[in-house]
């Protein structure tokens, strides 16, 4: 689906918040093996022994391998993930969005995290308190979807995207 508009018997609706969350969860679990791969990848050209060691460019190394990883699968309409739970993003007029979109909209994503790891940072939590406030801040963001007049993520409402059910194609 390359710019065409998604067939009009269909209207844009969004997919219920726990299958989006379910969603979100499974693309949770593939990421590790994106990580094992791009981990790999990085300690084999770095020579880094120890994961700890390299550790601030290994997190950078990671960082741009996600943002090429859902660039190029949401400018496409869907990672496995929501192809799996039957969820697209598209744009606000229905369309499939750019790559410079889907990068912001990799950029903005990043709301469910940077709020309590920066809170976590400073205070230097242990790893049960961090993963409450994580845990906490995860389920608040995904709660105030409800309170966006369409159901959406506050990320794709400020990037301009939005996520829609998106039924399995017909098999014949």
């Amino acid at each position: 689906m390359t710019g065409a508009l998604p067939d009009t018997a269909t209207p844009l609706q969004a997919p219920g918040l726990w299958r989006r969350m379910a969603c979100w969860l499974y693309e949770g679990m593939l990421m590790f093996g994106v990580v094992f791969i791009a981990g790999y990848l990085f300690g084999t050209l770095s020579q880094t022994r120890n994961a700890l060691d390299n550790r601030t460019a290994l997190q950078g190394f990671l960082f741009v391998v996600f943002g090429i990883y859902f660039t190029w699968f949401w400018s496409k309409g869907q990672t496995l993930a929501m192809k799996t739970w039957n969820i697209r993003v598209v744009g606000h007029d229905g369309r499939s969005i750019s790559q410079p979109k889907a990068f912001v909209r990799y950029l903005l994503s990043w709301l469910w995290f940077l709020p309590p790891l920066a809170l976590i940072a400073p205070f230097k939590l242990p790893a049960g308190e961090s993963f409450v406030l994580l845990l906490g801040w995860v389920a608040v963001w995904a709660i105030a979807s409800r309170f966006h007049p369409q159901s959406q993520f506050w990320h794709d409402a400020m990037a301009g995207t939005r996520l829609v059910t998106s039924p399995p194609p017909v098999r014949r």
